[in-house]
């Protein structure tokens, strides 16, 4: 194999693998602290803090989301949720950009991002462990 193609399948993977990690823990907080989750509504998104159980209702859709991503399944449909999931969070945040100095962590949402925006720019390249992939590499040839 072409070392340029598999060292674009290794990054790709790695960035899906690590966009993965942290859509995770933010999935697994609305199960573990579904206050947390209220509080980022109402802080980030303006919105009234919902009560418990529509966080896990959000929780699973994500975790599911998440799942697909991962695993590189309806890489259209599931890189374009997460993309959009971690847009709108990186953007609900623009206060926190105006103290930077203040607000240092929330500026590794902006890699994130691009990491975001390069798997679905590159999603059709995304094979390595993708489960499309392998489901295109199985489908006969005409």
């Amino acid at each position: 194999m072409n070392p340029t193609i598999r060292n674009l399948d290794l990054s790709l993977l790695l960035l899906r693998l690590g966009v993965g990690l942290v859509m995770s823990m933010w999935t697994a907080d609305k199960f573990i602290n579904p206050a947390h989750s209220g509080a980022v509504l109402e802080n980030f998104y303006g919105l009234p803090a919902l009560g418990p159980g529509v966080f896990v209702v959000l929780g699973v859709v994500q975790a599911l989301i998440v799942l697909l991503f991962v695993t590189g399944t309806l890489r259209g449909f599931s890189y374009a949720a997460v993309l959009l999931m971690h847009g709108a969070s990186t953007l609900s945040s623009w206060k926190q950009y105006l103290d930077g100095f203040d607000n240092l962590l929330f500026f590794a949402a902006w890699p994130m991002l691009a990491a975001c925006i390069t798997l679905f720019l590159l999603r059709t390249h995304d094979r390595l462990l993708s489960v499309d992939a392998m489901r295109q590499s199985r489908k006969p040839t005409a």
